[in-house]
């Protein structure tokens, strides 16, 4: 039986789930109409103000992006993200964040690791309760 029992709690942990990891899955469209895929989320790591979430985003046309784009662009698609994305995920209650990185790579990067072949752009944000306030680094 609590073998049984254990396999039905996982089951259910998993299609609550489901709707959740679908979304994290997809594509999602950003102002300047590029898309990218969410990555993975770091927060293990302290940043210099404290408490950061790390989050990573995939676009392997983003080399090509950038040779169109200008920085206003890109930092619109950029705190759309820490917005619209980012914040949604910070939990309301626990430690919160100092700081949210939004970073966008051409390619899956190891954190903490150099890539030299690798495209990739960063942005650092305050998280605030109206929005994310740009940190410049």
């Amino acid at each position: 039986m609590p073998i049984a029992t254990t396999w039905r709690s996982t089951a259910l942990a998993l299609l609550c789930a489901a709707p959740a990891l679908a979304e994290d899955a997809g594509l999602i469209a950003l102002p300047s109409g590029r898309e990218v895929a969410f990555h993975d989320v770091i927060w293990g790591e302290p940043g210099p103000t404290g408490l950061t979430l790390r989050f990573r985003f995939i676009e392997p046309e983003l080399e090509r992006a950038l040779e169109t784009m200008n920085y206003d662009e890109q930092e619109s698609d950029m705190a759309y993200l820490c917005e619209t994305y980012a914040l949604d995920r910070i939990a309301s209650s626990g430690p919160q964040p100092s700081q949210v990185v939004i970073s966008i790579s051409d390619r899956p990067v190891e954190f903490g690791t150099a890539d030299p072949e690798a495209v990739q752009v960063f942005e650092a944000y305050s998280p605030e309760a109206d929005g994310c306030v740009w940190e410049g680094f």
